[in-house]
This record gives C-alpha cells, structure tokens and sequence, in this order.
C-alpha cells in the first residue's frame, strides 16, 4: 500500500466535522434507555407494550445491520458527502420525532428511520477518513474517531438519564445535535477524488474472505461485548447495586474503550494487525474470565475495565484492515459490511446469550465466555506464529 492519502488533506474544520459526528452513531439507540420504565408505564394499554417498547431500543440497531450495505453503494455511486448530509438531517428528524409521537408503533416508524441514518453516517465518516489519509495518519486518525465516538456514550447517556427525570420525552431532544453537525459539514466538506475501478473489477460480486472474515469477527466481539449493557445490570443487581451504581459501572467500559482507541495508533507501529486482534480478544476474555468470578462489585469493575481496554482496539483495528484491502471506488460498500457486523452483533446479543444464561447462569455464562475468549487468542496466536513473515505491516 501506497503512503500517498487518495486526496489532498483536509482542512481542519472538516477533520473537526467528521469527529464530532462519530459520537452521533454510537450512542444513538441507548440515549432512551433511561426513558424505557416510564415508556412502558405510558403505553401500558398497548397490545404487547411490555416487547415493543423494549424493541424501541434494538429496532434502531437492527436498521442499521440492515440498510448499512445500501448506504455502502451509496457512498461509491453518489458520494460521501451527500450520503453525510442526508444522514444527519435523517437523524435529527427521526430522532426528535419521538418526542412529538403518541404512538408507539409509529414510534418504532421513528427508529428505524434513526437506524438508516445510523448506518449512512457510520458509512459515509468511515470511509472519509479512509479516503483523506493513509499510512499512519489513517491509524491515527481512526483511533481518535472511535475515541470521540466512545466519548459520546460518556457525555450524552449521563445527559439523558438527567433529561429522562424531567419527561421520559425529554431525552428525544438529544437527537438535534445532529444539525450543528450537519450545518458544519455543509460549509466544510467536498467530496474527495477517488479513482474508477476497471470494468473488469467491477463486475467482481464476491468480497475475498478474507473481508468477509473481518465481519465475522466484528459481529461476534460486538455480541460478547454487548453482554456488559445487557447481562451486567442483572449481575450487579444480585450484589446489591442500585441504578446510579449499575450506571456508573456499565459506563467503565466505555471510558476505557476511549483510552484503547487512543493507544491504537501506537499499538499499530508495533503489532501487525492479527497480533492487535490477537490482543483485543484476549483482553475481552480476561476481562469476562474476571467479571464470571467476581466475588465483589469492585472485581467487577475490574474485568470490565480490562475488557473496555481491549475492545478499544477492534473497531479501528477492523476499518484500518478494510481500508487496506478495498480500492477507493468500493470503500463505502466494503466499510459498510463493517458496520452492519457491529449493529448485528449489537442486537443479536442478548438473543444469543440468554440461552446460556438460563442454562448456567449470568456469572457462568461471562466465566465460559471469556475461558472461550482466551482460548481463541491462544489458537490464533499459534496459527499466526506458524504463518510468521506472511503478514505485512
């Protein structure tokens, strides 16, 4: 791969623009977390209130999964920027339309509306940063968009657990965020230049398996991780944590992502990017070995510290791997594969999980997860060691 970025570079307000729109995706279908209780207390007359209101959550991440590859072909046939701009005018007016909504099948209409621009954001900023840099500006620089994107669950959860005991509405109005965003992106952003792809290569239907692999692996980590927001609450119950102490402790996780993110640039000089997967996951399965055989709340915290650190890597690990592999006029649908890999594993985890749970219990299933966890780092880091050499840095 060549050092030279795919266009000239950005000029800082756009590099700003792009960052503050990360924070916007992640956090997106948690902001009515905290408005969950109430909305099942408003719309308790509702015929199967008690499933719907909690798909109000997952719907959104579900969107994503769905429409990400479309927002993929998008980028590549009409470019990053307009899929950018639509993307955040569709956030702020499916996002803010909850609040205006007394319905909630027309509700979940809102949601996975959000979802779609979920997926058009994560797309389009991306495969921006893929096509602005490359080398170690791209490690770099991916790093610091999963940090702000992690940032954003730090400042906008907390902000809506406090709008949330003002009116189980409230918290809706988060959503217009997006606007600031989208007024900067309008004056800061042009479209980057990006070489055609032959004929020949563009009739190419199949993605190398190795691409496909990095989806696998971006579903599964999300899935096992996503058991922190969606078992630990439970677990910590049984230790006597109250709401504001299962918060703080859930949103561990999160701070440390944010460190994780911020070593990545640096981690890359170092490691190849099997031996940083290699790391991630072994990281993740110490942090649930420690987490399945707490005997307290503070060993707890710990396992999720540890765990948080090393999911810190994936994602920019993940987008850094997709960008070497893809050409320039395929990025968008390539980096968006990615993107449907996490929101799948996001809302397929507690669909795969709870059956475990039931089986062995929440401690059980995060010891037996993590011992796994361990277990594939240890047999990759074998297969890697027997491959030594073939893998360029």
């Amino acid at each position: 791969m060549t050092n030279r970025a795919d266009t000239a570079t950005p000029t800082r307000l756009a590099r700003g623009t792009v960052l503050a729109a990360a924070p916007l995706t992640i956090m997106a279908a948690a902001i009515i977390a905290p408005s969950l209780p109430a909305m099942r207390e408003v719309f308790a007359g509702t015929p199967g209130s008690g499933l719907l209101v909690k798909l109000a959550l997952t719907v959104t991440s579900l969107a994503i999964a769905i429409s990400a590859p479309l927002s993929g072909i998008v980028a590549d046939r009409v470019g990053r920027r307009p899929l950018l701009l639509a993307g955040l005018a569709l956030y702020a007016v499916a996002g803010t339309a909850g609040f205006f909504v007394d319905d909630l099948s027309l509700l979940l209409v809102t949601r996975a509306g959000l979802g779609i621009a979920v997926g058009g954001i994560m797309t389009a900023v991306s495969t921006l940063i893929t096509d602005w840099f490359s080398g170690p500006s791209r490690a770099s620089f991916l790093g610091l968009q999963q940090a702000f994107a992690s940032l954003g669950g730090v400042v906008f959860l907390p902000l809506a657990g406090l709008l949330a005991t003002v009116s189980w509405k409230a918290p809706f109005w988060i959503y217009s965020a997006s606007v600031i965003v989208a007024v900067f992106a309008v004056f800061s952003l042009s479209e980057p230049q990006r070489s055609e792809p032959a004929a020949s290569e563009s009739r190419r239907a199949r993605l190398p398996g190795r691409i496909l692999g990095v989806y696998v692996l971006a579903l599964v980590a999300t899935l096992i991780f996503y058991m922190a927001p969606t078992q630990l609450p439970f677990l910590l119950e049984g230790f006597g944590s109250g709401p504001a102490v299962i918060g703080a402790v859930v949103a561990g996780s999160t701070l440390t992502s944010v460190a994780g993110a911020l070593a990545f640039p640096r981690l890359r000089k170092r490691l190849s990017p099997t031996a940083i997967t290699i790391v991630s996951v072994a990281l993740l399965g110490v942090g649930w070995l420690v987490i399945g055989t707490a005997g307290t709340v503070a060993q707890i915290v710990a396992g999720l510290l540890i765990g948080g650190f090393g999911v810190g890597f994936v994602v920019p690990n993940l987008n850094l791997r997709l960008a070497e592999f893809a050409r320039p006029a395929q990025r968008g649908r390539v980096l968006s594969g990615l993107v449907t890999g996490i929101f799948l594993g996001q809302f397929l985890s507690p669909l795969v999980v709870q059956p475990l749970v039931q089986a062995i219990g929440i401690a059980g299933t995060f010891t037996w997860t993590g011992i796994a966890m361990g277990a594939g780092a240890a047999l990759a880091a074998l297969h890697s060691n027997r491959n030594n050499g073939k893998e360029t840095r």
